[in-house]
């Protein structure tokens, strides 16, 4: 009988890969907190309406990338692939919005079906941001600022650069996407597949196409920049104003787009050099016209989604892992004989009372004192609590230090939570 595997794209995470998540996430969510953003969960699985109407039926993912089916009552169901539109959905519909302003942010899993790929996987976790009811700039600088914020506290200080534009209103880029098409037509035959395909469905989607002859190409094309309107443009003075006082360095790139149709004004992305073609990190923009789209009352918003995997590989690629991120135990209380098992039980609970914070690691399984003494060392722990016979009739136990070569100590049960106070 085959062996059951993990679909492909969707990966495991281990035990010894998860305390990098987790430091990375409570890294998240510390930085988070400082800004007064609070947590909303929503399920996985939404109506597929949600987002032919939030992202466009012309992209990619709706094309494409989504998982969808139909369900027993018929109605079609599709795994999120992205979280902004959910999280609008359960904004509106539970009334979060009404005559409020709210700045939001959510964790977990996104599905999209296309090629895996190194940081790229069919299954990826992201933490998105969302904030709504604040049309100025200052809610898109305080985006930027915090995600400085963050990139410092994971220690990418200077391995990630920020790059913005304004996209305008959506009547600015008809007008624009007409004369970019118009241009565009005239090089139709010297366009890659991918960019003819997008001419007629997202032509904004070809100002940035990795293909060079293509880019070749776009050196000729009317600029978004110069149809622009008004309120868009000193929305976007004024937010470069606010980054500048705060000193958080950026790049304006005028071929910078965001890829779903909801997104007007603000647009931007966090890009490293140090992950080859896949380089984004974090993007996002502003949103102000989806919640109207989505069926609620008009509702300025802006928001960024964060990809994990990509966030941990960068770290890792750059040897930022803290080193005391791991799974080590601190303590391992061994047990010699059946009679020592119930007093290891004891011990390990007093232990973990009197050391908070702290792993302790209570064998379990049985064995012999060397095979006990390996996986003790084997855990990772600083310290082995030795229980035997002979220790139970002392009320004494031992106390191996497993990382130097002091010598083992006979500890009295009753000091054994103070000593290791002391040594930890």
């Amino acid at each position: 009988m085959a062996k059951i595997q993990a679909i492909r794209g969707m990966n495991d995470i281990l035990p010894e890969q998860t305390p990098v998540w987790q430091y990375v996430e409570s890294t998240i969510r510390r930085v988070l907190g400082q800004y007064g953003y609070q947590e909303i969960r929503m399920p996985v699985v939404e109506s597929t309406d949600l987002f032919k109407r939030s992202i466009g039926e012309v992209t990619d993912i709706v094309e494409k990338e989504m998982y969808t089916f139909e369900d027993r009552n018929g109605d079609s169901l599709t795994l999120r692939p992205e979280g902004t539109a959910g999280c609008v959905r359960a904004a509106e519909e539970h009334g979060l919005l009404f005559n409020q302003t709210r700045r939001l942010w959510y964790t977990g899993p996104m599905f999209r079906h296309e090629r895996p790929q190194k940081g790229r996987y069919r299954q990826f976790h992201q933490i998105g941001v969302e904030c709504f009811g604040m049309a100025g700039p200052d809610i898109d600088a305080e985006l930027l600022i915090l995600t400085a914020r963050l990139w410092s506290a994971l220690g990418l200080d200077g391995h990630t650069r920020l790059e913005i534009n304004s996209i305008g209103t959506s009547e600015a880029r008809k007008v624009y996407r007409q004369a970019l098409v118009e241009y565009l037509d005239q090089y139709r035959d010297q366009l890659d597949e991918d960019s003819k395909r997008r001419l007629t469905s997202n032509p904004l989607r070809i100002l940035d196409s990795k293909n060079p002859d293509t880019r070749k190409l776009l050196e000729g094309a009317p600029s978004l920049d110069d149809y622009l309107d008004e309120a868009s443009r000193a929305h976007f003075e004024q937010l470069k104003a606010l980054l500048d006082a705060a000193g958080v360095t950026y790049s304006v790139n005028p071929a910078l787009v965001r890829g779903l149709d909801y997104y007007g004004k603000t647009v931007f992305e966090w890009i490293t050099d140090s992950l080859g073609a896949q380089g984004t990190v974090c993007a996002g923009g502003r949103y102000d016209g989806l919640v109207e789209q989505l069926g609620g009352k008009p509702t300025d918003a802006v928001g960024f989604a964060l990809g994990l995997e990509r966030l941990i590989l960068l770290l890792e690629t750059l040897g930022l892992v803290p080193v005391n991120v791991n799974n080590d135990a601190d303590v391992y209380v061994t047990a010699m004989g059946d009679k020592a098992i119930a007093a290891s039980m004891a011990i390990s609970e007093e232990l973990r009372n009197g050391l908070p914070g702290k792993v302790v690691v209570a064998h379990c399984g049985g064995g012999s004192f060397k095979s006990q003494m390996k996986k003790a060392d084997r855990s990772g722990a600083r310290y082995a609590v030795i229980l035997g016979e002979n220790e139970l009739a002392s009320g004494n136990v031992g106390l191996k230090p497993l990382r130097d070569d002091q010598p083992q100590l006979e500890v009295a049960r009753a000091e054994l939570v103070q000593v290791l106070t002391d040594r930890l």
